[in-house]
């Protein structure tokens, strides 16, 4: 007889304490296997999936989406079919949610549907063991016909209830086209109504919410400025283009820069620091970081995110590369975890990749500094004496004025400026 298990969302680490429900990835009544991603939630931090550790015929599900569960509080509830002769496992260890990405039975693992007596089966046994949070529980619905997941990825877009639906496919199977002409009825337009709407509100949540709390307190809190140069990238282009010629993986652009923030941090530490705070809220010491954690803004589709490279100053160019690459991909997937967003020091912003000149960045709190690389292109530029045409960029540096002074700021600025007009400069760091 099969046992109901309840999966409650996990300790989620770094101090986070909830998740809000982003996307259900099984429905009532389906069969999932071990550690596969049911639920996707957003935390304050980043978007994660989280596996389930049972296999078995999902009973319940809890929570909308959109809606906050606590860490301890139930996802979902799993019918259990233990082998004969077996015992059944204990309720779930805690593990934390750091991590958790896309298993091996993820989103590509075969979902299948139980029939109509395997899921009144399974309905009949959760009430005996199911959890007394009534109003949370999505109840079983009746079985929809519906075997394609291009299908409910289709209806789930448009806001479709499929449940409402009559299937044109065999035995009442419900097919695209029935979706389709369902999304064309409901975008049949309507009368504008007589008094005008009001204006959307969009709720900050989970990871957006945090940046707008960061950047509100940075503004409020570092008394931050910026000073600019423009300088003469072509030598820099040149070694790159050396450097890939080569047969090996190839160095980005931004592996180089942060190579050179790396070695201009080395020259002025105080930069690589963070000011803590009194009781009062008053500045109370500059904290001097040993370890460079360079952050670096990467745009994904919930937005601006800043991983993190940790021991910078430890990794060659080409090791650079590699993991501004991993973790540039991870953004893009939404895969990245907490740690990975969390612990910068310093941060560097190549915002000439959205094709802008230059910028006056709010700095990453706590961090004291941020260094913005704007576009490359070609111009006009007194070279060796001469009015030559050459690759240009303007440089940004934004800094708390709490950790040093003008003076500091453009050392460090010129600095790197004169890395990117002479790279031969970096071997002396090396």
């Amino acid at each position: 007889m099969p046992i109901v298990r309840e999966f409650t969302l996990p300790d989620l680490g770094e101090g986070l304490t909830g998740a809000e429900v982003v996307r259900w990835l099984v429905e009532v009544g389906e069969v999932i296997a071990v550690d596969q991603p049911v639920v996707e939630v957003e935390t304050a931090k980043a978007v994660v999936e989280v596996p389930c550790p049972y296999g078995g015929v999902v009973t319940a599900r809890f929570g909308e989406e959109g809606e906050e569960r606590l860490v301890g509080q139930p996802l979902v509830t799993v019918a259990v079919s233990p082998e004969p002769g077996t015992d059944v496992p204990d309720p779930q260890p805690e593990r934390p949610l750091v991590g958790y990405g896309v298993a091996e039975g993820g989103k590509g693992a075969r979902r299948r549907r139980l029939g109509a007596t395997a899921v009144a089966a399974s309905a009949a046994a959760a009430p005996a063991v199911a959890p007394a949070v009534a109003p949370a529980v999505v109840a079983a619905p009746a079985v929809v016909p519906v075997i394609s997941p291009l299908v409910r990825k289709l209806a789930r877009e448009h806001a479709v209830d499929l449940g409402s639906l009559t299937g044109s496919g065999p035995d009442g199977l419900i097919m695209r086209a029935d979706v389709n002409r369902a999304i064309e009825t409901a975008a049949v337009p309507v009368a504008a109504p007589a008094v005008p709407s009001s204006p959307d509100s969009v709720p900050l949540r989970g990871l957006r919410r945090t940046v707008a709390e960061k950047l509100t307190r940075s503004h409020h809190e570092i008394p931050a400025a910026t000073c600019w140069v423009d300088a003469d990238a072509t030598e820099l282009l040149a070694i790159r283009a050396q450097m890939n010629q080569a047969d090996a993986p190839k160095v980005s652009l931004l592996a180089l820069l942060a190579r050179i923030c790396v070695a201009a941090l080395a020259r002025y530490p105080e930069l690589n620091t963070s000011v803590d705070l009194d009781a009062n809220g008053a500045p109370a010491a500059i904290r001097r970081h040993p370890a460079v954690h360079l952050g670096f803004a990467a745009q994904s589709d919930r937005g601006l995110v800043v991983p993190v490279v940790r021991d910078a100053q430890q990794l060659t160019t080409e090791q650079l590369g590699a993991e501004l690459g991993r973790l540039t991909a991870a953004a893009r997937s939404g895969s990245l975890t907490p740690a990975e967003l969390t612990g910068g020091t310093f941060t560097l912003n190549n915002y000439g990749v959205f094709g802008v000149d230059g910028s006056t960045p709010i700095l990453n709190h706590p961090e004291a500094a941020m260094l913005g690389v704007g576009r490359i292109i070609a111009k006009p530029w007194v070279h060796e004496g001469r009015l030559a045409v050459r690759q240009v960029t303007q440089l940004s540096f934004t800094f708390d004025h709490r950790v040093c002074d003008g003076g500091t700021a453009g050392g460090f600025l010129r600095f790197v400026a004169d890395c990117l007009e002479r790279p031969g400069m970096l071997l002396r760091q090396v």
